[in-house]
């Protein structure tokens, strides 16, 4: 999927979804993050000719990018600018009652990582944003700059599970003392100085973890995650199938807790057991589909289906 001439993201496990999802050509589908459209196309192209799908994004440039994308498809394909959380009420503004099928990717886009002006990643020196819909909410920057002490350590540790929060943490107090930490670059060297030496050379960059856990809170990710698990299994239709893939153990442990409370309560089963990850071919080609785990939670096949209001 391409951004602006550059590529926006390749879609993880894409055989995978598919298959769990069942598409059928007359079927209504749900991206409820559709980034550049990597999935939802794929959705399309295995519902033809007549299957449909409403893409949802927090991210205006995910949005902007998938329909440029999807336009191909005509009216099979509509996408909407929202939070994931959200579904129940957007799909209703549609007019929609029930799906065939909702998607979830937890993942972060590629164009996001790489795009300075977003400042999620520390590859490219960039300011320190992080907001996947920057129009609404704090920036990184802002946070890091009042957040206190105590409540910065919590945040790294409990979000990121980085052993080093509390010296991260007075490291980043110390430093914004004298001077703002405004972009990417700045933040993870505070972040490496802060770990022992000894402890920086490893497969993953000393600042992942720090990355990790304010990304999370700058976006409220696992409050997103936990508003979107309680209500969108109610939103499949009879035989309808939920797919998430997550991509750390925060999130997966949400999912993971989530299915079996749905399964326990009855009416819902769980179709993953175990989890399930990318074939070492989809790793060679895709790195980041190293760390995806996929669940599947299916609707019971009773009542009617009614795709409309």
């Amino acid at each position: 999927m391409k951004s602006g001439g550059k590529e926006y993201h390749t879609p993880v496990m894409v055989e995978q979804v598919i298959d769990f999802l069942q598409c059928r050509s007359d079927g209504l589908y749900v991206d409820a993050t559709v980034g550049g459209g990597g999935h939802a196309q794929a959705i399309l192209n295995a519902s033809k000719p007549s299957g449909r799908l409403i893409g949802i994004d927090r991210d205006p440039d995910a949005v902007k990018t998938a329909r440029e994308n999807l336009s191909k498809f005509g009216d099979r394909a509509n996408v909407l600018h929202g939070v994931f959380s959200r579904i129940g009420a957007l799909l209703f503004e549609q007019h929609i009652s029930c799906v065939d099928g909702i998607l979830l990717d937890l993942g972060v886009s590629s164009y996001q990582l790489d795009t300075p002006l977003r400042g999620f990643g520390f590859g490219v020196s960039g300011i320190l944003d992080m907001r996947m819909d920057q129009n609404s909410g704090r920036c990184a920057a802002d946070i890091l700059q009042n957040i206190d002490e105590g409540e910065l350590s919590k945040m790294i540790f409990e979000l990121g599970e980085e052993r080093y929060a509390r010296r991260i943490a007075r490291a980043i107090a110390e430093r914004r003392k004298k001077t703002p930490i405004e972009t990417t670059d700045e933040l993870a060297n505070v972040v490496t100085s802060a770990i022992p030496a000894a402890k920086r050379r490893g497969r993953i960059h000393p600042a992942t973890r720090t990355f990790q856990a304010l990304r999370i809170y700058v976006n409220d990710e696992l409050g997103e995650l936990k508003r979107f698990l309680d209500a969108a299994p109610e939103l499949l239709c009879p035989g309808g199938r939920l797919v998430i893939m997550s991509y750390h153990s925060l999130e997966d442990r949400l999912v993971k807790r989530a299915f079996r409370m749905w399964e326990a309560k009855g009416g819902y089963r769980v179709i993953t057991k175990k989890i399930v990850t990318s074939s070492e071919t989809q790793q060679r080609e895709n790195p980041k589909s190293r760390s995806a785990k996929l669940r599947v939670l299916e609707k019971e096949k009773h009542g009617i289906e009614l795709h409309s209001c």
